[in-house]
């Protein structure tokens, strides 16, 4: 179980204040410990480059080396670390969440506000544990095609049908959307549009209200923008 879990927590800031705070309500959480505090990004660098996860929250503007020259470090370097971004701006959001972190908490950060993120990281490290295995039969015009859940890149629906695009081509079957929401694992696949499933780990970022995957950007309907936004940390 996820909550049995202590997760490993890195707080970097310039402002000591800040740093004393956030470990503050880490002591608060049962389900992490902190591990490193400091405002030198030296330091952090090190201890991330050993290859275990750490929760990182990482201040984005500082004036030794800028928050996302830590993330890009950290995305080049493939590493494990998780990161919660703490800032006074919110303009660097788009930023953030084009190098994959998991929540944007402004400053001033209450201790509800925090938790929130934090149940967001659970659940990351959650999902992120768990491979997205196993496979769906889907029946084309001329036979059964078996098609790898990991491999699914998004699903798009045309009329009666449902067109699979996935690493290794496009597969067209006769299938509704409502029931492949209910067969497809919501850990690994989201729902964006009445038209749209993605598969959560191909999204490689969001731009202008869109899902983008590889080339594709897919719209996110209205009534799904919440969800969108809830799922992927965006406030």
């Amino acid at each position: 179980m996820i909550n049995s879990r202590l997760i490993k927590c890195i707080v970097l800031d310039d402002e000591h204040p800040a740093i004393r705070l956030l470990a503050s309500y880490i002591a608060g959480n049962s389900n992490l410990i902190l591990v490193l505090k400091t405002t030198t990004p030296a330091e952090v660098i090190k201890i991330i480059s050993d290859g275990n996860a750490y929760l990182l929250f990482l201040d984005i503007q500082m004036p030794e080396i800028k928050g996302i020259e830590i993330m890009e470090f950290i995305k080049e370097k493939q590493l494990p670390t998780k990161i919660i971004i703490t800032s006074a701006y919110s303009e660097y959001a788009l930023d953030g969440f084009n190098h994959d972190v998991i929540d944007y908490l402004l400053k001033p950060i209450t201790f509800d506000r925090f938790l929130i993120a934090v149940d967001k990281a659970k659940e990351r490290i959650r999902t992120d544990s768990n491979i997205c295995s196993g496979h769906l039969m889907l029946k084309t015009e001329h036979r059964l095609h078996k098609m790898d859940l990991s491999s699914i890149l998004y699903i798009e629906a045309l009329g009666d049908y449902l067109i699979f695009f996935s690493t290794s081509g496009k597969v067209i079957t006769l299938e509704r959307m409502k029931n492949m929401e209910i067969l497809l694992p919501e850990e690994h696949f989201l729902r964006i549009h009445r038209s749209f499933i993605v598969n959560f780990n191909c999204i490689d970022y969001l731009e202008k209200g869109k899902i983008v995957i590889g080339k594709q950007r897919l719209p996110i309907g209205e009534t799904y923008k919440k969800k969108v936004k809830d799922l992927l940390g965006i406030i």
